[in-house]
């Protein structure tokens, strides 16, 4: 069952853009470095319709055991974490269909 990853943003009070644009770069940088990502897709929220989150990612997998190998891929984890210190609130979800 093919899933959808997707993670909504919210960034601490005080973290400048650039260093912002640094993680969504890191980000896009996992789409040719984590085997199992078919397609990675991140940026910033649009429309005044998130309930303040900034920011958002989803990664397409094929199925559970690729969601299961990007999250604990040794190239993500570093990334993860460095984002998830420059956060606020962080929501996730995984959709399958």
């Amino acid at each position: 069952m093919p899933i959808r990853h997707v993670a909504w943003l919210k960034f601490k009070e005080g973290i400048a853009a650039e260093r912002i644009e640094q993680h969504m770069q890191a980000c896009r940088g996992l789409a040719d470095s984590v085997p199992p990502v078919e397609l990675l897709e991140c940026g910033e929220n649009i429309s005044d319709r998130a309930g303040g989150f900034t920011h958002g990612i989803i990664v397409s997998v094929a199925n559970q055991d690729g969601l299961d190998e990007y999250i604990n891929h040794p190239t993500h984890v570093p990334v993860a974490e460095a984002l998830v210190a420059d956060l606020e609130e962080l929501t996730v979800m995984d959709i399958g269909f």
